[in-house]
């Protein structure tokens, strides 16, 4: 996995690794080290106080009966507004413009806290492609030569192969199919190990998960996912947010919770202007 810093991640260049290279970047000097105690503050918080929250992949903790010790906390916009400026850097939006198109959106934020023990996840692909284990549910012909989504992690704690720090096969974004255990993931799989305040830029095609976590340290970090402007978010991101935060979201923001994106939309009742263009 190749390593950029702020001022070397060039779209173009991280775009070709993330299409045709590892699938997977990382970039290091985004964010500052209060950022990230304060993002972490905030997740640790709400991960010791909130009821269970909805996971993802969670294989070996369900079956091993290690659930809690995978907790997720979601709607991280209204929990700080260090998450908003995280999800909105200048240099991710630089590269997402042209990854997703300068309209994309985001299609959530929340956090993965794995304490020590988590048994980590089972391998798998991310939203909207993560039910390709039923490929008859998708359109025929879909392929990976454009990307529907790119995932960020912003990590919180160490990222090492002894905290479990996130497994990822290279290259399989370019297979657009649900892993297999024929496909033997856990003998192919590199590490995106990383620092606090370090980002893993990945294609969500990439075959990856949360590794166990064999450490005593939490390993947290915050998950945010990006869409095209016309893939349906997985979170109802503007749902769950203040009025107070809709008024004063910056334009950034409010292109990525969808708030400029008209769809779908009530067409009988439209405005003619708002058509404009759209026939």
């Amino acid at each position: 996995m190749k390593s950029f810093t702020a001022k070397t991640a060039k779209p173009d260049k991280v775009i070709a690794e993330l299409l045709h290279g590892d699938g997977a970047v990382r970039i290091t000097g985004l964010f500052s080290p209060d950022q990230i105690a304060e993002a972490r503050a905030i997740i640790m918080a709400h991960s010791e106080q909130d009821s269970e929250k909805a996971t993802h992949f969670q294989g070996a903790a369900e079956a091993e009966g290690k659930i809690n010790l995978q907790r997720r906390v979601w709607n991280l916009l209204a929990k700080g507004e260090v998450f908003s400026q995280l999800a909105a850097h200048p240099v991710l939006m630089d590269i997402l413009r042209k990854f997703l198109g300068t309209e994309f959106i985001m299609g959530s934020i929340a956090a993965n806290r794995i304490l020590p023990g988590g048994p980590g996840q089972e391998p798998h692909v991310d939203y909207p492609y993560w039910d390709f284990h039923a490929p008859q549910t998708h359109p025929v012909g879909l392929n990976a030569s454009f990307p529907m989504n790119a995932q960020v992690s912003i990590i919180l704690d160490p990222f090492t192969a002894q905290s479990g720090a996130t497994g990822f096969v290279p290259g399989s974004q370019t297979e657009l199919r649900y892993p297999t255990p024929d496909d033997r993931f856990y003998e192919r799989c590199e590490q995106m190990t990383g620092e606090p305040g370090d980002v893993a830029l990945f294609f969500g095609a990439l075959w990856h998960c949360a590794m166990p976590n064999r450490a005593s340290h939490d390993r947290n970090a915050v998950l945010i996912q990006y869409l095209p402007k016309w893939v349906k978010p997985m979170e109802d991101i503007p749902a769950a947010l203040p009025t107070s935060f809709l008024d004063d979201a910056s334009d950034d923001i409010r292109q990525l919770i969808g708030l400029n994106f008209p769809y779908p939309e009530v067409l009988d009742t439209a405005k003619s202007g708002n058509a404009e263009g759209r026939a």
